[in-house]
């Protein structure tokens, strides 16, 4: 018997778990009261882990088309018919789907291989969202700029949709507490979503209307006097634009809520300078409405003062932090002339890619046109498996690795057994930039495997193995520190150097710690010239605010 600290990691949230194990793969799961995540609380989710223990349905063992092989021999093949697709093809003829219930290490080493070997960037990772994508629009980097703790130092909350009341209970907690001690709730859902905690003041609007509301309130803040954020850089005609369909009757008619209860909600929130914004599966108007509502208002940057977009995924600020997306580079880096630079000449890469690549709908229709050839996916991701179905089908060469057999598994060229979550180890960070550790609580079955071995394998079979050298997870986590610190002058605020020289022992002790200190606390943003940037429709693309 023994008891192990780990990570529930089924949602973003990263709590924390205390677990005893036994005999015969027996768990036995609690919250664990020393982390700052949860403090001992836990949801239903959490304890299901338990259940999770057993081997029926697992994958065990490698197959070649169906037919069981020795890792050694599908090491081989895979190295041997990668290097041919690529030498034949080019490097763009290679993509990467992943999950999201991996780990930092396999995120970090699936990347580097991708872009930095391969030359690819093309890597679909649908469930993360364009939460990133906004957060690097409007403050330079993607931070999130609260923590957990906010919310209990907040004066106001507002709760947006019924998606949070859902899937993060433990966040709810957290929130009734702040409640008990005076914080006054505001719950807005739409027509037909729970209707979640108990709340000072709660809001049924019209399904599709969330953008519009908070769009109003940042007008009703903007003719109050409380938005005027200095330095900020407000798009050309933003503001008349705004106008337009915002005001108090405008908004009450698109919401079908009284004119009267609109003015209230926003008086309300004009009121309170602390005030916190959670919001759980926002579409990316109303996503892009928030962070607007919070930069304009000076609410972000002080305790108790921030807007939460909380993304899909256990590991969602841990794959972004690494670059493992079709849109960026690595450590919170772009893809300009400096960070390719020093991406290249940190990692040894033999073929760097130098920009953007596809994902989606436009990585299938690159499978349709024979641009790509090769698929490797890796990790748990139910909602894309339509996608995941049509692109095996298109492609000569097919890769998934899970730890589960699956339905309609025949269609891959090769079928990896993965660890399953409780036989993790590694890192993850939470929605809050907290940084914890992933213990493996069950020794790995049959012939399962980390996603970041298999990866590091084939690399060293097609001749890399000076720049992938990795024997155990803490190898990768020093490495993906050492990046994020390489020629950082203090522009990008991820920056983990403390841990850069983090001995074996000290990682399979490491503690929950957060890295970014108190973000734009003094004002000044990630930004080539240190100012925030309000969304305009621009960065929205298709979904600008109504």
């Amino acid at each position: 018997m023994a008891i192990v600290r780990s990570q529930c990691g089924q949602c973003a949230l990263g709590c924390g778990i205390r677990v005893l194990t036994g005999e015969d793969r027996d768990l036995r799961i609690e919250g664990d009261p020393t982390h700052p995540a949860n403090g001992g609380l836990l949801c239903a989710r959490g304890r299901a882990l338990e259940l999770g223990e057993g081997l029926d349905g697992r994958l065990l063992h490698p197959l070649v088309q169906g037919r069981r092989q020795g890792w050694e021999r599908v090491i081989a093949q895979l190295a041997r018919r990668l290097s041919a697709i690529r030498a034949r093809h080019g490097p763009g003829s290679i993509a990467l789907h992943v999950g999201g219930g991996l780990l930092t290490e396999d995120y970090y080493v699936a990347n580097k291989l991708m872009k930095g070997f391969f030359g690819s960037a093309h890597i679909h990772a649908p469930w993360l969202g364009d939460v990133g994508r906004l957060q690097r629009a409007a403050y330079g980097e993607d931070v999130m700029p609260g923590t957990l703790e906010d919310v209990g130092r907040a004066g106001t909350i507002l709760l947006l949709g019924g998606q949070i009341s859902r899937d993060h209970p433990v966040l709810i907690d957290r929130v009734q507490a702040a409640r008990a001690d005076g914080a006054r709730l505001i719950h807005v859902a739409t027509a037909g979503e729970q209707l979640g905690p108990e709340a000072d003041l709660h809001l049924s609007i019209a399904a599709g209307s969330m953008a519009r509301l908070i769009g109003g309130l940042l007008l009703h803040c903007r003719d109050a006097g409380v938005a005027k954020a200095a330095g900020l850089v407000v798009p050309d005609g933003y503001w008349d634009d705004l106008r337009r369909g915002h005001d108090i009757w405008s908004v009450a008619r698109a919401c079908a809520v009284p004119p009267a209860t609109i003015r209230g909600f926003y008086e309300t929130w004009v009121a309170e300078g602390r005030a916190v914004t959670l919001a759980a599966g926002a579409d990316r108007a109303t996503a892009a409405a928030i962070l607007n509502l919070h930069l304009a208002t000076a609410r972000i940057g002080r305790p108790g003062t921030a807007p939460f977009l909380i993304g899909g995924g256990a590991n969602g600020m841990g794959a972004r932090e690494v670059g493992c997306m079709a849109d960026g580079l690595a450590a919170h880096m772009g893809f300009d002339a400096g960070a390719l630079d020093r991406t290249a000449r940190f990692w040894g890469a033999r073929d760097l890619v130098r920009g953007a690549g596809l994902e989606g709908e436009a990585l299938l229709r690159a499978m349709r046109d024979g641009e790509v050839k090769a698929l490797w996916s890796i990790g748990p991701d139910e909602a894309a498996s339509d996608w995941l179905r049509e692109a095996r089908a298109l492609v000569p060469l097919s890769i998934r690795a899970t730890d589960r057999g699956e339905p309609d598994a025949g269609g891959w060229t090769f079928q990896l057994p993965s660890a399953a979550w409780i036989e993790k180890d590694g890192t993850l960070t939470g929605m809050d930039r907290l940084i914890s550790r992933q213990r493996r609580l069950l020794d790995l079955p049959g012939e399962a495997r980390p996603d970041w071995w298999m990866l590091t394998k084939v690399a060293q079979a097609m001749g890399w193995g000076d720049a992938f050298h990795y024997e155990w997870a803490a190898d990768i986590y020093r490495e993906h520190v050492r990046l994020t610190a390489y020629r950082n002058d203090g522009a990008r605020l991820l920056n983990l150097k403390r841990h850069a020289p983090i001995s074996n022992p000290a990682y399979a002790e490491l503690t929950p710690w957060r890295w970014g200190e108190v973000p734009f606390d003094e004002g000044r943003f990630a930004t080539p010239d240190g100012r925030p940037r309000l969304l305009g429709p621009g960065d929205q693309t298709d979904a600008a605010i109504p």
